[in-house]
């Protein structure tokens, strides 16, 4: 793994089983990559997965960051998963879990490695600034593909990845600016109806028959259009 300096200069209240605790939020890498070809199931595959940390300061715009690129967007990219963030904490879990010493930033195909930033602690809806200028509002949970797996070398991945819940996030951009690896992060807005993310991925896949939660987490605001079309599903069947 990457080295860190030990920056520990800006912190935030969040609410965690009713107690409020002091939580430490920095950017640790931006990573990005334009579309490779990769051959799967006997065709040419454009994919954007393989991300590689950039140094220095980096644009942030309305739909990636300069440099990134996805290989498909009907299914990547767009408003409201314009930048994927994945939390640093997991990489100790996968480390372990896969027996692997070879995981460094960007390994999940995101473009944010944050440190601070758990799925069960924030929620469809939050509000963060990053540096200066930068504003994101996290709009859904990850859903891996099958070119995550691919990267990663293990065709079972993907389901291992969504069942640990260690899924990471999508960001629409509110505003665009600079940001710089090392950059403090600092959540501005909680969300009026909060749901973290934790609970919006079990209720998708794991506790579907919670049509009560469900009803509610459709209504969220933030919640991008395809979440609250999978859930209309869902209360329909």
């Amino acid at each position: 793994m990457h080295g860190r300096k030990n920056v520990k200069n800006v912190s935030l209240d969040i609410t965690q089983k009713n107690r409020y605790i002091k939580v430490d939020m920095k950017l640790l890498s931006i990573n990005v990559s334009k579309p490779k070809p990769i051959q799967y199931g006997g065709k040419t595959i454009q994919t954007g997965i393989f991300k590689e940390p950039v140094s220095g300061t980096v644009m942030l715009r309305q739909k990636n960051i300069d440099g990134d690129g996805q290989g498909d967007l009907r299914v990547h990219g767009g408003t409201y998963k314009a930048i994927y963030g994945y939390p640093y904490e997991h990489y100790a879990h996968w480390q372990q879990a896969l027996q692997r010493d070879d995981l460094t930033y960007g390994q999940f195909g995101e473009n944010l490695t944050v440190e601070g930033l758990s799925e069960e602690a924030v929620h469809i809806g939050d509000v963060f600034q990053i540096g200066s200028t930068v504003k994101l509002q996290i709009t859904q949970p990850r859903v891996p593909c099958f070119k995550l797996a691919y990267k990663m070398g293990l065709p079972e991945f993907a389901k291992q990845f969504l069942e640990s819940r260690r899924v990471g996030f999508y960001f629409r951009v509110l505003e665009e600016g600079e940001i710089t690896a090392g950059d403090m992060i600092a959540r501005i807005e909680v969300a009026s109806e909060p749901m973290s993310v934790t609970e919006i991925v079990n209720l998708r896949y794991f506790d579907t028959d919670n049509h009560e939660k469900i009803a509610r987490a459709r209504k969220l605001p933030a919640l991008s259009p395809s979440w609250k079309r999978d859930f209309i599903k869902i209360l329909s069947k």
